[in-house]
């Protein structure tokens, strides 16, 4: 179903840094990058480096980031403007032109030296080649996809919300704004949602009766369809339940299950927050209380397109501990089984 989202401005509850505050951070940021250049972003002294660091980061932009990591808000969304981003390439286009860290290290490392303060950074080896800061750009022949390459309008979602382990929390540092300004990001929180939902409705979301289908880049076979197994989308406590669903990839099991499934995504639609976002605007996702969504834009692939940049991070890294490759990059969850050509492709 076509929609369009109309949203509240949500840079008007913004925290804005000072130009020394954004400076402090981009030396401490460039400090870092000196001492560990030509290390991977894996790198745990680096990234253990980028924690102490994040004591650049003004002493009430900490104490907020504090808040949210432990109580949250009801919209499940908390932008920082002003953060610093240094000298910039040119938009990549194409996968192999993203740049690698090293040509970025001011947006890069103030960026997980926000996320630091909300928890531990991770990855996902079957996307972005597992890089821990990734790229979001428009890519030629992947317009009309529902993932981070496209254009046309991206539905609310919950970041990788098919994943086994997917993140805590994730944000968004704007590098470049789309040519026209239309770009708009938009978040809409269960706990702004679930006053308006009815017993039923919430009652209905609580059960096992849904599917998410994994993303194509986490499945190797692209013409293969593979699915959670049965799920709630609401979990946790009654006050503010754990939320996690993709409105163009949550498949609802019985009629009761995609009635609320309906009226939970008419509710998000008429609660969205939204901001197009501009250099050094940084949003943050909780993104177990909150999905998020684009509207759409037009790419003219002429190295100025809207770039952000995509990081998350886990509150605790020892539940995944086992599942990380080098690093903190997820070992890939689905595999082929044997014979390829008389099985589907499942999740491990």
């Amino acid at each position: 179903m076509s929609k369009e989202f109309t949203y509240a401005d949500a840079r008007l509850g913004g925290i804005a840094l000072t130009n020394d505050d954004s400076e402090r951070i981009a030396q401490s940021a460039m400090a870092v990058a000196g001492t560990y250049e030509g290390c991977s972003l894996h790198d745990t002294d680096l990234l253990h480096a980028v924690e102490l660091a994040a004591a650049a980061l003004p002493a009430s932009v900490r104490r907020e980031l504090i808040s949210f990591r432990d109580n949250g808000n009801p919209s499940g969304c908390l932008l920082l403007t002003g953060l610093p981003i240094g000298e910039l390439p040119p938009t990549p286009d194409r996968t192999e032109d993203e740049p690698p860290w090293t040509r970025i290290p001011v947006a890069t490392l103030a960026q997980l030296m926000v996320m630091s303060v909300l928890g531990r950074s991770i990855s996902y080896s079957d996307e972005k080649g597992g890089d821990l800061v990734q790229d979001v750009c428009p890519k030629h022949g992947a317009e009309r996809r529902q993932e981070n390459s496209g254009s046309v309008l991206l539905e609310l979602h919950t970041e990788d919300g098919f994943h086994p382990s997917a993140p805590h929390f994730l944000s968004l540092i704007c590098l470049r704004a789309d040519h026209d300004g239309v770009a708009a990001t938009v978040t809409a929180g269960i706990g702004d949602v679930l006053p308006s939902l009815d017993a039923e409705t919430v009652a209905a979301l609580r059960r096992p009766e849904f599917r998410i289908r994994f993303s194509t880049s986490f499945v190797q076979d692209e013409s293969a369809e593979v699915l959670t197994p049965l799920m709630p989308v609401l979990s946790s406590g009654p006050g503010c339940p754990d939320l996690r669903v993709d409105f163009n990839a949550t498949i609802a099991t019985t009629p009761p299950a995609q009635a609320a499934l309906d009226r939970l995504e008419d509710a998000m639609l008429l609660s969205l927050k939204g901001l197009v976002l501009q250099p050094g605007d940084l949003v943050v996702i909780d993104n177990r209380r909150a999905v998020h969504g684009r509207t759409d834009f037009t790419p003219r692939y002429d190295g100025d397109d809207r770039w952000l940049r995509r990081s998350f991070v886990v509150t605790d890294l020892r539940p995944v501990g086992g599942r990380l490759e080098q690093g903190r990059s997820h070992k890939p969850v689905t595999q082929k089984r044997v014979p390829a050509q008389e099985r589907p492709l499942t999740a491990v």
